[in-house]
C-alpha cells in the first residue's frame, strides 16, 4: 500500500497563490507518474497536472502557464505550485500516484478562491 499526505491548501483571494504538497509513503517502489486532480461541487474530478519519475509534465489546459507541478524524487513528494489563482480553481485536490496496476489517492486538500 501507498500513503498520500497532502498538506498546502486554504483559503485565497482570486490573483494569489497555494502551494500544496503530498508526500508518499509505504510501499513507493514502482511509483511512476503523480499529480493532482481536482474535484469542484457537481462535477467530475479532472486532472490538473502529473508528472512522471524522468520529470515529463502534463498539465490542464485551464491551469497552464499558472500552475507548476514538480517532484522530489528523494523525498517521495510531488508540489503543485498554484498562482493567479481564480474563483474557478475552488475545489478539493487530490495527490495521485500510480503504479504499473494501481492508483493510490490522498484524502484531498480544500482550495477556496474568493472573488
Amino acid at each position: 500500500q501507498v500513503q498520500l499526505v497532502e498538506s498546502g491548501g486554504g483559503l485565497v483571494q482570486a490573483g494569489g497563490s497555494l502551494r500544496l504538497s503530498c508526500a508518499a509513503s509505504g510501499s513507493i517502489w514502482s511509483i511512476n507518474t503523480m499529480g493532482w486532480y481536482r474535484q469542484a461541487p457537481g462535477k467530475q474530478r479532472e486532472l490538473v497536472a502529473a508528472i512522471t519519475s524522468g520529470g515529463i509534465t502534463n498539465y490542464a489546459d485551464s491551469v497552464k502557464g499558472r500552475f507548476t507541478i514538480s517532484r522530489d524524487n528523494a523525498k517521495n513528494s510531488v508540489y503543485l505550485q498554484m498562482n493567479s489563482l481564480k474563483p474557478d480553481d475552488t475545489a478539493v485536490y487530490y495527490c495521485n500516484a500510480q503504479k504499473p496496476r494501481t492508483s493510490y489517492w490522498g484524502q484531498g486538500t480544500q482550495v477556496t478562491v474568493s472573488s
